[in-house]
């Protein structure tokens, strides 16, 4: 069975993402790319991983007029990835259109429609804060991920501390998609609502994006195979 942690390649070049994974033997392990590789190298990265069997979730987050989004998803479709998002703050008419152009544009499996709630480097003053939110932070990932499910998306990204709530509104089959995963022992970085893998799945999340605990440890491998037993681990302990 695939495990169910994306590896995040954050490098600037495809030849630097595509040496870590060999140099370090992660053979078809599932990985997100996002805009920093994408933008960089475009389509061309996609193939590339596609051709070593790795699953593939193309984190670039759009946000725009639907039908710009459905445009823009229609040819993104046409790459054969596993998971694509955009901003749920688009709104429903956005995420319809973007599943539509994902419906029009895939040749064979649809990808998976996920969008993000809110960015885990968010915390609770810079959201109230800079936004003028008056709900909290959590509430309004919620909000967002009821809205998402109602426009057809088919799951969401969020913090790994609201996913067993958002599975309380949105049913257990609505994916939950947690970054902010860290090793215990790493650094937070610019990431605030973090978990381990552990407990990023006893909150309820589905599928994790884990990236500088891996890409910067002295042995990636290792410390790929040690969030893959955590998770396992889990079970075990179920």
């Amino acid at each position: 069975m695939q495990t169910p942690i994306y590896l995040a390649l954050d490098f600037p070049t495809g030849n630097e993402a595509l040496h870590f994974l060999d140099q370090h033997e992660l053979e078809e392990v599932p990985v997100k790319v996002g805009m920093e590789l994408f933008y960089r190298e475009g389509p061309q990265i996609i193939y590339q991983l596609k051709e070593k069997n790795h699953p593939i979730f193309l984190d670039l987050k759009l946000h725009d007029i639907p039908n710009t989004v459905k445009r823009a998803m229609r040819n993104l479709a046409a790459l054969d990835v596993d998971i694509v998002n955009v901003h749920a703050l688009g709104g429903a008419k956005m995420i319809e259109a973007a599943k539509e152009g994902l419906h029009s544009g895939a040749a064979d499996a649809v990808p998976k429609l996920i969008s993000v709630t809110m960015l885990t480097s968010m915390d609770e003053h810079t959201f109230q804060t800079d936004l003028q939110q008056p709900k909290t932070l959590a509430a309004y990932a919620r909000h967002l991920a009821e809205l998402s499910k109602r426009a057809g998306a088919d799951g969401v990204v969020c913090s790994p501390h609201e996913a067993a709530s958002i599975k309380a509104v949105c049913g257990e089959s609505f994916l939950t998609v947690t970054p902010g995963i860290r090793l215990a022992g790493s650094a937070q970085n610019d990431q605030h609502r973090i978990a381990t893998p552990a407990a990023a799945k006893k909150m309820g999340a589905d599928y994790l994006v884990i990236g500088r605990s891996v890409t910067t440890a002295d042995n990636p491998k290792q410390a790929y195979n040690q969030a893959v037993q955590e998770w396992k681990n889990d079970d075990n302990n179920n």
